[in-house]
């Protein structure tokens, strides 16, 4: 049988009295507590949840209410403060040119994005230029990066060009020996340079845009 709103409240407010003082209330104490009109209403919820198991009294004793561990545990499962959001950040790397390949440097500076970045092989860049903007990716836009070698073409990807200039482009291999980096602007022509000469350095995630 389901308690009572009025037994639960009597539950709790023995549970939380304990946890504050270090010992149990008087009767006096839970019905001022609850608004109880008097000791006898206090009497009858004490006596019916003895009879239930929810509590017990020590004999002739005012101040030995124990509530069930039971009880007392499922109260501070349900009362549990929400654990503290985890606020994840991912190194903003530098800037990324999407027009022609420019070098990339370093920056000890961090964008969080907790609402879906857990792992810790991510990483930011900022966006210069215009030839991705077919693919919705605009000059001053952040692009979310995960590091990896590994892509299939098509992909929107990080490119290190010839060990020193990096470019974010669509990865295609047109070949076994030659690689074409695409720009997503029709006025734009594709970079094409060999396989061997292109290191992926990751694939982008997600693209942020702030606005003013």
């Amino acid at each position: 049988m389901a308690l009572t709103p009025r037994q639960k409240e009597v539950l709790d407010f023995l549970v939380i009295f304990v946890e504050d003082n270090g010992y149990s209330p008087s009767y006096e104490e839970i019905a001022h507590g609850l608004n109880l009109a008097s000791l006898a209403t206090v009497h009858k919820h004490i006596s019916s949840l003895e009879l239930r198991g929810y509590l017990k009294r020590g004999f002739n004793q005012s101040r030995s209410l124990d509530v069930s561990a039971e009880y007392v545990s499922q109260h501070r499962l349900n009362n549990k403060p929400p654990a503290p959001r985890q606020n994840y950040e991912v190194p903003l790397a530098g800037k990324i040119a999407a027009g022609t390949p420019v070098d990339a440097t370093q920056q000890q500076e961090t964008l969080s994005f907790s609402d879906f970045v857990g792992n810790e092989s991510t990483f930011a860049l900022q966006v210069r230029g215009e030839s991705m903007i077919d693919d919705h990716i605009m000059h001053g836009d952040y692009v979310l990066v995960e590091k990896t070698d590994r892509v299939r073409d098509g992909e929107i990807v990080v490119a290190l060009v010839d060990g020193s200039e990096t470019t974010l482009k669509r990865f295609y291999r047109e070949t076994d020996n030659v690689a074409r980096l695409q720009p997503a602007n029709a006025s734009m022509e594709p970079i094409r340079v060999p396989l061997d000469s292109v290191f992926i350095q990751g694939r982008v995630l997600a693209v942020l845009r702030k606005y003013k």
